[in-house]
């Protein structure tokens, strides 16, 4: 075992710095939280990822696809890319209920 060890040694330091070099990357990115981030990040995230984010920050599993198309559309307008993606998708929730809500005062009268 110890002669393995002596002759192998590089080889094993090298495979643990290998590991621990992966093991940080994976946790770095999975750390960015989209919930948090600029429209930045927005853009370069994935369609699943975007709806889980307005799903975390609605709270409500209602309308996701428009408010993902929503803050999808600020995310293009330009000079966007330090609006938060907590303040779009809380300006489209706002939006979407007054609509909402305009739209059932007009039915009632």
């Amino acid at each position: 075992m110890k002669k393995f060890l002596k002759t192998n040694l590089k080889f094993i330091i090298g495979v643990a710095v290998l590991l621990l070099a992966t093991f940080v990357f994976i946790q770095m990115q999975t750390s960015t939280k989209l919930e948090t981030g600029c429209l930045d990040n927005w853009r370069a995230a994935s369609h699943e990822r975007r709806m889980t984010a307005v799903k975390v920050l609605t709270a409500s599993d209602e309308n996701i696809e428009l408010l993902v198309a929503c803050v999808d559309k600020m995310a293009s307008l330009p000079e966007s890319r330090t609006t938060t993606v907590r303040d779009a998708v809380e300006i489209c929730f706002l939006g979407l209920k007054l609509k909402m809500h305009t739209d059932s005062e007009e039915q009632n009268d």
